[in-house]
């Protein structure tokens, strides 16, 4: 197993210490091969104190990634916060293993290869201003995902790709809970309904094998800190294909109060509040695949333009509220008014004091009469 690891974690530039980062729970250390910019981890997959599971379908190695940083020149402060990745590696387990003949299917297997190497989907996190991809998997609440999903297709004609749901677990499994619909009903944007979220696909596109939308930086409300796997239901169509309610990608305007296509009318995302958007005569599969047994398999003609892509893990940790405050007093507070506050203040702690010495004083002087008699 080989982990790689960019030292500006946190993508703001400031590179971490190799010796701050180790590997699973017997903190195996980054190997010799590191550079300035990465730092690199060789290990086999039962070292370093992974975790291996067995399900019907795969070999799951569980490890983690460690930051733990140190201070500078023994100085007493740190300016990062550690973190913890979690690692999964997946080996399908897949095979024949009996004894008899292979009996061929309607397509032969080099018929099937083929044809699943014509179209390759993709999502892929992207930087602000959509120019390369985004180095850094690590958010705060506020922050944007900036997310493009694309369609290689090598030999294929020319084909458009859509994106007919989106989910976002905290594992892998896309049968795991807690679970949020981002995208659903073949291309509504559901998380931009939201009150807080601003959530949107970007128009126009830039190609049609190009779909790239904006999601609102989230975590789960059950954890500070969440990691979390976005897995969505890409599917390929001619590229002279007509927007209808089964193609589609749709906005909500919380402006006007109406969803917006990318293409197409207003009508074709009428189906966004109704839900349905899948004509009984479709044979296309209109949401995303129940589990990860699913991934790779093409048994149908139909599920041969659909695709199962995954972004993660991310890690959102809570806002700087400290940064917000700042903020908030800088913008909305007038000098007059914190003086203000701050004269009020001390009035108010000089007028209570002075009542207190004056108890004191009434106190003492009662005392001393009742001495006196």
């Amino acid at each position: 197993m080989v982990v790689t690891v960019q030292r500006d974690l946190y993508g703001k530039g400031k590179l971490v210490k190799a010796s701050d980062l180790t590997l699973g729970t017997q903190r195996c250390q980054p190997s010799p091969q590191s550079t300035n910019a990465l730092v690199m981890f060789q290990n086999r997959l039962q070292e370093c104190g992974s975790e291996l599971q067995m399900t019907p379908e795969f070999l799951i190695y569980r490890t983690s990634l460690t930051y733990n940083p140190t201070p500078v020149n023994n100085a007493p402060i740190i300016r990062t916060n550690s973190a913890v990745v979690q690692i999964e590696c997946y080996y399908p387990r897949h095979d024949n293993v009996s004894s008899n003949a292979i009996r061929p299917t309607w397509n032969p297997f080099s018929s099937t290869v083929s044809v699943q190497e014509k179209l390759d989907f993709s999502l892929q996190l992207m930087n602000d201003d959509w120019s390369a991809q985004r180095v850094s998997t690590v958010f705060q609440l506020g922050d944007v995902f900036n997310i493009q999903a694309s369609l290689a297709t090598n030999n294929h004609v020319p084909m458009m790709v859509f994106v007919d749901s989106c989910v976002a677990t905290s594992s892998p499994d896309l049968s795991s809970t807690p679970r949020y619909d981002i995208i659903a009903l073949n291309g509504c944007l559901m998380d931009g309904r939201q009150e807080d979220s601003s959530s949107a696909f970007r128009s126009p596109r830039p190609r049609s094998d190009i779909l790239q939308f904006t999601v609102d930086a989230f975590r789960f409300s059950v954890v500070a800190t969440s990691t979390i796997y976005i897995t969505c239901n890409l599917r390929a169509a001619a590229a002279s294909q007509t927007p209808d309610p089964e193609n589609k990608a749709c906005s909500f305007n919380k402006a006007s109060n109406i969803w917006s296509p990318v293409e197409g009318t207003r009508e074709i995302c009428r189906c966004c509040d109704s839900g349905n958007c899948v004509s009984p005569q479709s044979r296309r599969l209109g949401r995303i695949y129940p589990g990860p047994r699913n991934i790779g398999k093409r048994e149908t003609r139909m599920e041969e333009e659909h695709g199962l892509a995954t972004l993660g893990p991310l890690m959102v940790t809570g806002a700087d509220h400290g940064k917000a405050l700042a903020v908030t007093l800088d913008s909305n507070s007038k000098p007059l008014d914190l003086w203000l506050f701050i004269t009020i203040g001390s009035l108010s702690f000089s007028v209570e004091a002075a009542v207190a010495l004056i108890g004191v004083w009434l106190i003492k002087k009662l005392v001393l009469q009742s001495r006196r008699k």
